[in-house]
């Protein structure tokens, strides 16, 4: 990893992306905010019901000249704050989209499908209940599961539970948003106002007319932001939408190598030359190699996590409980058709559409999870809070007994949907081990992030070919986080089943004696001694001057003359160039990185953490090899 870095994560990880598992930790440990704001707000509502209305109705207004906004704060919170987190919302997708397995498009197939199939039927079980009833109209209440706390609660109560199992469930829910957000601004949006509609229309334009032209400034996109949330907000449609579809627009990429060495040359100016305008320059240098999507999940996301989602809980969650109210909402069909539809409708539309979809096509498209992961990702798509209690807010707006009738149902299928979810993986973690992989795990081949693949004659290669696991590792030689990550190398190399390789990734901008080093150890492997130069290299950091070099072909007994001519000409810079080209082609840009089967390795590279991931690896592996059913071609 390139010098600066603190801490035991690849740079990929910890400065790049917000990974998936970053982002459900966010969501694990807000869950618990929200659950706080959600009890809360039924203490305070149930003080004194007066006070909690009348404290989310006061008026709050803004003005510019002639022009005046005023809302309640029950409505900044709802229409505005929420706009965030539905950017948030929109954020993830895209990365997902770009960056994670939804890059690859048929992947999407099943669990949009299954997000699409997750509202119409819990939207069918609603009406069937409420026929003929005035509560009709809330049918959009029941189709939409919460983002945040279902990731959040599923953290907590599915632990041990793959990260696929939740890119799974985040396909769904990514579906699930955009069509409720759809609904929002067709069917509970009133009166619209056609003129700033159109103009939001155009305002929406010229956001993508700025990315193509790849323009970055931020100021830009927030100006242009604010205005079409001021523009939908004049329309009547529920401005929330603006959120989303700015965050959808927020491309994600690691990156590139040459731009982190263009931005380590403008930070060794401002070194030699410490001024103001360079440190401007320098810090603007840095910022623009990550995308756009990081850069704004790193500032919104813990603001959406821990404040705007706690505060809508706080808002919106407040009901009066008493027996009576108890007695009639749990026999209202308003009550019971949302707790059915989350409950009853998510789960079995989430695993029979899967099941179905497997089926019909003879296993060629299949859930990228097994089947336990299936049935909890349906279970835990019963918990639909935000959205939920936003479309409520809106179809029962004038009809407060119907609302609280509709919040009692939301909170609870969220506690059911909870308890449905903790007894399909505690009954799955009593499974004996293999049977609980195969459940969690499935057998589909997961995507391969390594290009170009091992090549056991081209490659330095320790342990054995036929191994289940191979770990490589892009490594410098003068990169001390390589020299760190060595001993958990090296313990990991006590596993009989595990093969090595190392490639190189000389970071020749902060660490000016690697490419040598690195066309030294491949003169070494011109002699058969590639792995004790390598180890030499890793143990003597400080020390790799040509001199140095020049010493230590001497301790290993290689021909020197013939290693002298090597570096002197340069013998060796194509080979070291082909990984190069190689970590170019994979998305790597910083050391030490590694890949296992083919997966890039998120996290730190610790000897506990690498330890789990081969373990993992080496399952699926075993469950590739040998699969429920027979594979299909095509």
């Amino acid at each position: 990893m390139a010098d600066g870095a603190t801490g035991s994560t690849t740079l990929w990880r910890r400065d790049v992306t917000a990974p998936l598992r970053a982002f459900v930790r966010t969501e694990a440990g807000s869950a618990g905010v929200l659950v706080t704001a959600i009890v809360a707000a039924l203490v305070w509502a149930n003080v004194d019901l007066s006070s909690y209305n009348q404290f989310w109705s006061t008026q709050l207004s803004v003005r510019l000249g002639r022009m005046e906004l005023a809302l309640d704060l029950r409505t900044w919170v709802n229409s505005g704050l929420m706009t965030l987190f539905f950017l948030v919302v929109g954020l993830e997708a895209r990365r997902e989209f770009d960056l994670g397995d939804l890059r690859d498009r048929r992947r999407f197939l099943l669990p949009a499908l299954a997000g699409v199939v997750g509202m119409l039927i819990p939207v069918g079980t609603y009406l069937a209940v409420n026929a003929g009833g005035d509560g009709l109209v809330g049918w959009g209440v029941a189709m939409s599961t919460d983002t945040a706390l279902a990731l959040g609660l599923l953290a907590l109560l599915g632990r041990g539970v793959p990260d696929q199992v939740r890119v799974f469930l985040l396909t769904v829910f990514v579906v699930d948003d955009l069509i409720a957000l759809v609904i929002i601004a067709v069917a509970y949006s009133e009166d619209i106002s056609l003129t700033p509609l159109l103009l939001a229309v155009a305002v929406f334009a010229a956001v993508l007319a700025l990315r193509a032209l790849s323009v970055r400034r931020a100021s830009a996109y927030a100006a242009l932001g604010t205005l079409l949330w001021l523009c939908l907000t004049e329309s009547g449609v529920d401005p929330v939408v603006s959120g989303l579809a700015m965050g959808l627009t927020a491309t994600a990429y690691t990156p590139a190598r040459n731009a982190l060495e263009a931005a380590s040359g403008l930070f060794k100016l401002f070194r030699e030359q410490p001024t103001a305008e360079l440190a401007r320059t320098a810090s603007l240098g840095l910022t623009l190699t990550l995308s756009p999507n990081d850069r704004l999940q790193r500032l919104w996301h813990p603001w959406s996590s821990y404040l705007i989602v706690p505060l809508f809980g706080l808002a919106n969650a407040g009901i009066a409980i008493d027996g009576s109210f108890l007695a009639r909402a749990f026999t209202s069909p308003i009550t019971l058709g949302i707790i059915a539809g989350y409950v009853l409708g998510k789960p079995v539309a989430v695993a029979g559409t899967s099941w179905l979809v497997s089926a019909m096509s003879s296993g060629r498209v299949r859930p990228a999870v097994g089947w336990a992961g299936v049935l909890g990702s349906g279970t835990i798509a019963g918990i639909g809070f935000t959205v939920a209690l936003l479309i409520a807010s809106l179809a029962f707006e004038d009809r407060p007994d119907e609302l609280a009738e509709a919040k009692i149902g939301v909170l609870t299928a969220a506690v059911l949907a909870s308890t449905l979810t903790w007894l399909v993986f505690r009954i799955t973690a009593l499974l004996p081990k293999h049977r609980r992989a195969r459940a969690l795990l499935g057998d589909v081949e997961q995507l391969v992030d390594l290009i170009p693949a091992v090549d056991q004659e081209r490659d330095h290669v320790r342990g054995a070919a036929s191994a289940s696991v191979t770990v490589v590792e892009y490594g410098d030689f003068q990169c001390p986080y390589c020299g760190q990550a060595e001993p958990a190398v090296r313990e990991l190399l006590a596993d009989a089943d595990l093969r090595y390789v190392w490639r190189h990734l000389p970071l020749t901008d902060v660490h000016p004696h690697a490419q040598l080093a690195a066309e030294a150890s491949e003169a070494a492997a011109a002699q058969g001694e590639f792995w004790a130069m390598h180890d030499l290299l890793l143990d003597r950091q400080e020390e790799l001057r040509p001199a140095d070099l020049l010493r230590y072909a001497d301790q290993l007994g290689l021909d020197s003359d013939r290693f002298h001519e090597d570096l002197m000409r340069h013998v060796h810079e194509p080979r070291v160039a082909q990984d190069l080209e190689s970590a170019d082609l994979s998305g790597v840009s910083g050391t030490p990185t590694f890949f296992i089967n083919g997966r890039r390795h998120y996290g730190a590279y610790d000897i506990t953490t690498l330890t789990a991931a081969v373990k993992e690896a080496r399952v699926r592996a075993l469950l590739q090899a040998h699969p429920a059913r027979p594979r299909r071609s095509g």
